[in-house]
C-alpha cells in the first residue's frame, strides 16, 4: 500500500487504518495483541484509537483500549518506530458521567491533562495525531440530523481549545492534530484562527463514511479539499450492516447473530446503525454486492478503499480473519456500472444512518 500525507502534516499513512475501540470489550487483550501484530506484519503502519474507547463506553472500560495498546507495544521493541498512533480526547461527557465528571465543557485544561493520561496508558512520548473526538458545541452528530441553536451553551472556545493543542505540540507531546465527528463550519474554523494566530493546522477529521452514511458528501468534502485537510473513514461497514451478517436474521431477536455488535449491545440497536431503515438500506446494497458476484464486505470496502474523498479507511475488527479479510479487500476496483448502482440505490434513500 503506497502511503499518503495526512493534510499539511509530515504523517505518511497506510489508505488503511487499524481501529481499536473494540479492544477490551468484544476482543481479549491477547486477541487484540495478535490483531495488532497481524496489522504490522501486513504493512499497516496507522493505528486509532480513543481515551473513551473501548465501546460501547462503560466506567469500567474507559481507558482500556489504550491501555492494551500500550501494552502491546511494551512487548514489541521497534514496533513504534514503524507506526503513527493516533488517539482522541472526548468532548463533552453525553451522558459518560465518568467522562470528566460529566463535565459539559472540553476546556483547554481537560485537553492538556487528557493527553497526559492518553500518554501514560498508551506508554508513550509522543501522539502522532491527536484528535477531538467530538465537539464541544452543539452540532448535529451522532445520529442528530438538525443544527439547533436552542441547543447552543457557553463552552470553551475553539481558539482556545486550538491553542491548548498548539501548546501539546510546541511541548513535543504531539505531532499533528485533528478533529472528529466534525462540520463543514468546525473545520474552516480551525483552520481559519490556525492560520491568523500562527496555531497547528488540522491534519485530518474522522467522520462516518459508508454505503449506509455518505453525509461527507454532502458539503464536507468540498471543504476539506478546498483546505487541505484528510478525511479518515470510520465506520465502512455500517458497523456490520454491511457486511451481510443481519440480512436474515435483523438486529434484535432469536434470529439475529448474538455474538455481533449490533445484536449484542442494546445502547447500538437505539443509536443510528440500529435503525429498521439503515438495516433496509443495507440489504439492498449487500444484494447488489451478490449479483455483481462480490461479498457485501468487499462492495463497502472497495466503496470507501477507492473514494477520493478518503485518505484512510479505519477497519474495527474482532479477529484475525477479519482483519485478513478487509485488508484483502484492497486494490479491489468496482465498475462504472456498479458505481452506478450504488448511487442510485443512495438516492432513493439517502443516508439512514446519518
Amino acid at each position: 500500500m503506497k502511503k499518503v500525507q495526512l493534510g499539511s502534516s509530515g504523517l505518511q499513512v497506510t489508505p488503511i487504518c487499524l481501529g481499536t475501540m473494540t479492544f477490551g470489550e468484544q476482543v481479549d487483550e491477547a486477541t487484540a495483541h495478535s490483531i495488532l501484530d497481524r496489522s504490522l506484519e501486513r504493512g499497516v503502519n496507522f493505528l486509532d484509537t480513543a481515551e473513551m474507547y473501548s465501546v460501547p463506553a462503560r466506567a469500567e472500560t474507559f481507558g482500556a483500549t489504550e491501555t492494551i495498546i500500550g501494552n502491546w507495544l511494551a512487548k514489541r521493541p521497534g514496533a513504534r518506530d514503524k507506526l503513527v498512533v493516533a488517539t482522541k480526547v472526548a468532548g463533552p461527557a453525553r451522558g459518560m458521567a465518568w467522562v470528566r465528571k460529566g463535565s459539559p465543557d472540553l476546556t483547554p485544561q481537560d485537553i492538556v491533562q487528557a493527553c497526559e493520561d492518553s500518554l501514560k496508558r498508551l506508554q508513550l512520548e509522543t501522539i502522532d495525531l491527536y484528535q477531538i473526538h467530538w465537539p464541544a458545541r452543539h452540532v448535529p452528530a451522532f445520529g442528530m440530523l438538525y443544527f439547533d441553536p436552542a441547543k447552543d451553551k457557553p463552552v470553551s472556545s475553539i481558539h482556545e481549545q486550538l491553542e491548548a493543542l498548539g501548546g501539546l505540540v510546541k511541548a513535543g507531546k504531539v505531532r499533528a492534530i485533528g478533529l472528529s465527528n466534525e462540520t463543514p463550519y468546525g473545520v474552516h474554523e480551525f483552520v481559519r484562527l490556525a492560520e491568523q494566530h500562527g496555531l497547528p493546522r488540522v491534519a485530518t477529521v474522522q467522520n462516518p463514511f459508508c454505503l449506509v452514511n455518505r453525509t461527507v458528501e454532502n458539503g464536507l468534502d468540498e471543504t476539506m479539499y478546498r483546505l487541505g485537510v484528510s478525511l479518515l473513514a470510520y465506520s465502512p461497514l455500517g458497523f456490520g450492516l454491511l457486511t451481510g451478517k443481519y440480512d436474515v436474521g435483523g438486529t434484535a431477536g432469536p434470529e439475529a447473530p448474538a455474538d455481533a455488535r449490533i445484536a449484542r449491545y442494546e445502547t447500538v440497536r437505539q443509536q443510528r446503525w440500529g435503525r429498521p431503515e439503515a438495516l433496509a438500506a443495507a440489504r439492498r446494497y449487500n444484494a447488489l454486492a451478490r449479483e455483481h458476484g462480490i461479498t457485501p464486505t468487499q462492495l463497502a470496502l472497495a466503496f470507501c478503499y477507492t473514494r477520493w474523498q478518503v485518505a484512510s479507511t479505519i477497519i474495527g475488527v474482532t479477529s484475525v480473519a477479519q482483519l485478513d479479510e478487509n485488508l484483502d479487500v484492497f486494490g479491489t476496483k468496482l465498475p462504472p456500472e456498479l458505481l452506478a448502482a450504488i448511487d442510485a440505490i443512495r438516492w432513493e434513500l439517502r443516508d439512514p444512518a446519518q
